[in-house]
């Protein structure tokens, strides 16, 4: 590592961030231009509704440097960045996003730690600035309950900003499940790693496109990926219930038999076909909710498709 003019990928998922694009890409190469390194800095358009499309469409004309990947439509965060990572040719690939949340000031500090021997090096948010306490609050909660039930280490305030060196890369790109969770993928893969706390700065424009659905399916798929204790618990709670109901069922043939005043059992039945049932459907919700990921799975469907790929090589090509 470390030879002059290898080549350094910078994958960027965007969506409706036509506000952000032209200062984030001017940020990167003010910081990359001075490098002893090439580059080329990849933007995934996953499905934008403003004008992101032509801003990418007029930076990639414009840089031989930038290039386009225009999504068919929205797939998400994660495979936008699987998208980014399939098509990446640098020896080292550095994955964040666009709206300057992800500084890229610390693109020369990424390197360094590459140029040191490190093949993944995972930076850590340790704080955001002007982040609301709920929203880092059921974050630090996510990251807690995730490391507690599965068999994989996910660094807290671990984010998709990364160096991945090339072997990585290629180990990555033979992982092609739909319900991806990249941080845990990353986290189970291998390699020397190391880590690089930084604080996230406000984003530069707009608003942030993770609403409280898209970060509850996000954990959904960060548990159910890499943990089957969900199914454990529903197993284990269904041993406790059916004890239960043994005491229960022995305790009103104490009440009908051996004693003389008989207690009307409405309440007791109700009460107890509410929990039981209550448990019975949670239980059945768990498992369909592994079943319906097997039926994604065994579909074998692409995980993305693209529209357009826009670069001035692929503009030389088609000459």
């Amino acid at each position: 590592m470390g030879l002059e003019k290898q080549l350094v990928s910078i994958v960027v998922p965007v969506y409706n961030e036509q506000e952000n694009i032209d200062s984030f890409y001017q940020e990167v190469v003010k910081h990359m231009e001075p490098m002893k390194y090439d580059f080329e800095l990849i933007f995934v358009d996953d499905g934008s509704k403003d004008a992101t499309p032509l801003i990418l469409e007029r930076l990639a004309h414009s840089d031989k440097r930038v290039r386009a990947l225009i999504l068919a439509r929205n797939f998400g965060h994660q495979i936008a960045l699987t998208c980014g990572l399939d098509h990446a040719e640098g020896h080292a690939v550095i994955t964040m996003d666009g709206d300057m949340q992800h500084p890229p000031e610390m693109l020369p500090a990424l390197i360094a730690r590459w140029e040191a021997g490190f093949q993944v090096v995972q930076t850590v948010r340790i704080n955001t600035e002007g982040v609301s306490w709920f929203k880092s609050f059921t974050s630090g909660m996510f990251y807690k309950l995730m490391n507690a039930m599965s068999n994989i280490e996910v660094a807290e305030g671990g984010s998709d900003f990364r160096l991945l060196d090339k072997q990585v890369v290629d180990s990555f790109r033979r992982f092609r499940e739909r319900a991806r969770f990249i941080r845990g993928m990353i986290s189970a893969i291998g390699y020397r790693q190391t880590k690089l706390e930084f604080i996230a700065p406000k984003r530069f424009a707009g608003h942030s496109k993770f609403s409280l659905k898209r970060m509850l399916h996000f954990a959904l798929d960060g548990i159910t990926a890499y943990s089957k204790l969900p199914l454990r618990f529903a197993f284990y709670l269904g041993i406790i219930l059916g004890f239960g109901s043994i005491g229960l069922t022995l305790h009103v043939l104490y009440i009908k038999f051996l004693t003389s005043e008989a207690v009307p059992g409405w309440a007791t039945i109700t009460a107890s076909i509410l929990l039981l049932g209550g448990m019975q459907l949670a239980g059945i919700g768990i498992i369909g909710e592994y079943v319906g990921r097997i039926f994604e799975e065994v579909k074998q469907r692409p995980l993305y498709w693209l529209a357009a790929e826009i670069s001035q090589q692929k503009e030389r090509n088609k000459m």
